[in-house]
């Protein structure tokens, strides 16, 4: 992976939500870009990037989601005030693979990054649900 990304970077990517995959199978991105973080980022054995991406929302998560209100400095850390407010669902996540992907772009920079601290909450919130297999993983 580009040393350019790393744990807790803020990038822009199509994020494609349980709900879209559920109503098109098929489908393998979202309708627009939107704000994600980089949860986790691991390198394997033949230097591909693996990444799971937790989606951002100004918009509180309905009934389904499990998510967490991003406080006001991390957003700001982020480069999110303009929202607001601001929600980061752990219930869901996007897989991808950045040197193989037609949908994350390499060449961008990153819009922000949550302090460590807030990631670690995020890591602990997310980690029941992928442990569980109950995180809807949505492979683009």
């Amino acid at each position: 992976m580009t040393d350019r990304f790393t744990k807790g970077d803020i990038v822009s990517y199509p994020y494609l939500w349980r709900w879209q995959r559920d109503a098109d199978p098929g489908r393998d991105h979202g309708e627009k870009d939107r704000p994600t973080c980089l949860i986790l980022t691991m390198v394997d054995a033949k230097g591909l990037t693996h990444m799971l991406l937790l989606p951002i929302s100004s918009k509180p998560p309905f009934e389904g989601q499990t998510a967490i209100e991003i406080p006001r400095l991390e957003l700001q850390r982020a480069n999110l005030s303009k929202y607001g407010r601001g929600w980061i669902t752990v219930s869901e996540c996007n897989y991808d693979i950045l040197e193989k992907s037609y949908h994350f772009d390499p060449g961008q920079t990153a819009l922000g990054k949550f302090s460590d601290p807030f990631l670690e909450v995020l890591r602990q919130k997310f980690a029941p649900f992928l442990k569980a297999g109950a995180a809807r993983i949505n492979r683009t």
